[in-house]
């Protein structure tokens, strides 16, 4: 009975994010096992999840966010009361329980498109939505939203892109450190439950020097809820990396920086998914909706190659 379970979820899975099962159709091995590792039941839609609120006098955007450990721009994209910056006394938001965007899905239109288009796996995509066999509307984890269209111009991979992103963010000394946690749906050490975690967790001791991996300008020095002390960076060709759970800042928001400049320190400030200290970094794409994380370890990967 489990078996015939396990393949009764594979088939709807394959045919939710559009690919028949007919006898022309094999699924690889990898496709097979991402379906019989998935979980017997199916937890609830993210947007089954939705919360509201009511903005009280006093509330910020900000504290609004930091209050149920979200980010500004998660809040502002499904609110558009909230996209001038300000929180309007009394009007009722909904709250999403985690970060990411509200996707509704064009005619023709499958999950396997979307989870492309976002560079997240079909199956997470599908799971987090409550297995759902015909969406509507799905979320999308790991999204930021912005009122900003992605550049034509802008790139998610090749040679012009790894010459953008090509600093390790620690000193060389830390070049083969441990990686505590790596990028995707992951079983976090301090919760023991799985969650999405957008970046890589690399071990580092409190005060180590936190480098910036490419040129670019600062887009946010400040505490930001659970990433604790952060750093973010905006690089050319659409890309951006984030510097977590930092200890100390030592740039300002406008200022323009250099590969292997000094950004921080690393520190446990925030919520950190590892136990050990660690530097949380994370490199995004800019997409139509928002910012796309993307597999940090592939970028890691490639830097240390060179």
């Amino acid at each position: 009975m489990r078996q015939v379970a396990q393949i009764c979820l594979f088939t709807l899975f394959l045919s939710v994010i559009g690919v028949t099962t007919d006898t022309v159709f094999q699924p690889t091995k990898h496709e097979r096992s991402l379906a019989l590792a998935a979980p017997k039941t199916c937890r609830p839609a993210a947007l089954s999840q939705l919360k509201r609120h009511k903005i009280a006098a006093g509330e910020t955007l900000d504290s609004i966010a930091r209050r149920y450990n979200l980010i500004p721009a998660t809040l502002m994209g499904f609110n558009p009361v909230l996209q001038t910056g300000k929180a309007p006394v009394g009007e009722v938001i909904v709250i999403p329980p985690y970060n990411g965007i509200r996707v509704a899905l064009a005619p023709g239109q499958t999950l396997r498109t979307v989870a492309k288009a976002y560079n997240i796996r079909p199956d997470v995509l599908f799971e987090i939505n409550g297995c759902q066999p015909n969406p509507r509307v799905v979320f999308v984890p790991g999204v930021n939203w912005s009122p900003i269209a992605a550049s034509s111009s802008a790139a998610t991979g090749g040679t012009t892109v790894d010459r953008i992103v090509s600093g390790f963010p620690l000193p060389k000394a830390l070049a083969k450190t441990e990686v505590l946690l790596g990028y995707g749906w992951k079983l976090q050490p301090t919760t023991g439950e799985v969650a999405f975690h957008s970046g890589i967790d690399l071990a580092a001791p409190v005060g180590t020097s936190v480098l910036a991996s490419g040129n670019g300008t600062v887009a946010f020095a400040s505490n930001q809820g659970v990433y604790g002390n952060l750093v973010v960076i905006n690089h050319a060709q659409g890309l951006q990396t984030r510097y977590a759970q930092l200890g100390s800042i030592r740039v300002k928001v406008g200022q323009t920086v250099k590969q292997g400049q000094v950004l921080g320190t690393v520190g446990t400030s925030g919520t950190p998914s590892s136990r050990q200290s660690h530097l949380h970094f994370e490199v995004r794409s800019r997409s139509e909706l928002g910012w796309v994380a993307e597999n940090s370890e592939t970028y890691l990967k490639k830097i240390l190659a060179q």
